[in-house]
């Protein structure tokens, strides 16, 4: 064969053997490019879907913290009210069947019902899950730790407004920094739930999948796409509980605090309008309705005593949803009302 034909022929197979690899490569790169869009997209929809559980959750926590809180606070009123009663019982042993609720303490009530007060004032303005993340650790720890003294030595119940408020933020910080406290900043990283572990949702879990550019490799950004996925989906899958306990939690707070306030009111009829204040000149039907006012605030405190989440003992674990005692107080509820009725 000449040689001129066999270099022609040669580079007619190259050339073809070029436009081959040529256009496999471009097909590579077409589904590479394919495979980062769908990761991408993907990717985004578990965001979008991680948000979306995120917020439900917290709203529901930030409106089960915000009512306990409005119950604590009106344990004011009955306190002032029941003070008013001459030769009452103490109302020490209050008891359905097995079931035990705390003893009416004047001093207690108007302790938990201030430290409320105050904690209502403050959220006004605060970021969302401050409520919640009080409801996370049990509205009444918080509110008893809100009548802690302002490092002026003032105490914080005596205060009212933005005083009130600054001291309490530094009071939940630890004190005054010059004191040697965490001072305002630290006392605002309380309020929203993370310095005592009540992180509201997650705890110690990491986030960083939230704002992190996948890579620009088509395999390295598919395998980023699935390991985020899949903490997203732990993540929302435990949101989705924490929001169901929460949501029967403040059906049940609900229901009682409503009962609560038509006995409150008609408690103070029986002082405040009709000037009974004797114990023993109350009629069976009056005293019924005074014990069991007593015993709804007992079982109100009770339930906002109740921790529904719990720090856990990992920093990179999910904290703890506290099923067993949600169940419990949703249960002992339902055996009060049920024996007010009966």
């Amino acid at each position: 064969m000449p040689l001129p034909l066999f270099l022609g022929i040669v580079a007619a197979i190259a050339g073809v053997t070029g436009v081959g690899a040529g256009i496999h490569g471009g097909v590579k790169m077409m589904e590479a490019n394919d495979i980062m869009k769908d990761a991408k997209a993907q990717h985004e929809r578990n965001l979008a879907r991680f948000e979306s559980s995120n917020k439900t959750t917290t709203s529901t926590m930030d409106s089960v913290g915000k009512l306990e809180l409005e119950i604590l606070s009106s344990f004011k009123t009955f306190s002032d009210i029941i003070e008013k009663i001459q030769n009452r019982p103490k109302f020490k042993d209050l008891k359905i069947g097995d079931l035990k609720l705390p003893e009416y303490d004047p001093a207690k009530l108007k302790e938990v019902s201030v430290g409320a007060g105050v904690l209502l004032g403050g959220i006004g303005g605060a970021a969302v899950g401050t409520a919640g993340g009080f409801a996370a650790a049990g509205a009444t720890t918080a509110a008893v730790m809100a009548l802690g003294t302002a490092s002026t030595g003032t105490a914080i119940a005596s205060l009212s407004g933005v005083a009130a408020t600054n001291a309490t933020l530094a009071a939940l910080g630890g004190g005054a920094i010059a004191a040697g406290g965490g001072g305002m900043a630290l006392g605002t990283a309380v309020l929203g739930g993370a310095t005592l572990g009540i992180g509201l949702l997650v705890g110690g879990i990491i986030f960083n999948f939230t704002g992190k550019k996948l890579s620009d490799q088509a395999d390295q950004a598919q395998a980023e796409m699935k390991k985020a996925e899949t903490k997203i989906n732990k993540i929302c899958a435990y949101l989705s509980c924490l929001n169901t306990y929460a949501t029967r939690f403040r059906s049940a707070l609900i229901k009682v605090n409503t009962i609560y306030k038509q006995h409150l009111e008609q408690m103070r009829s029986i002082v405040n309008v009709y000037g009974h204040t004797d114990w023993d000149e109350f009629t069976y039907a009056q005293k019924k309705i005074v014990e069991n006012t007593v015993m709804l605030v007992a079982l109100l405190y009770r339930m906002c005593q109740v921790e529904l989440v719990q720090q856990s003992n990992s920093k990179t674990e999910l904290n703890i949803i506290n099923g067993s005692e949600i169940e419990k107080a949703i249960n002992d509820s339902e055996k009060v009302l049920s024996n007010m009725i009966g």
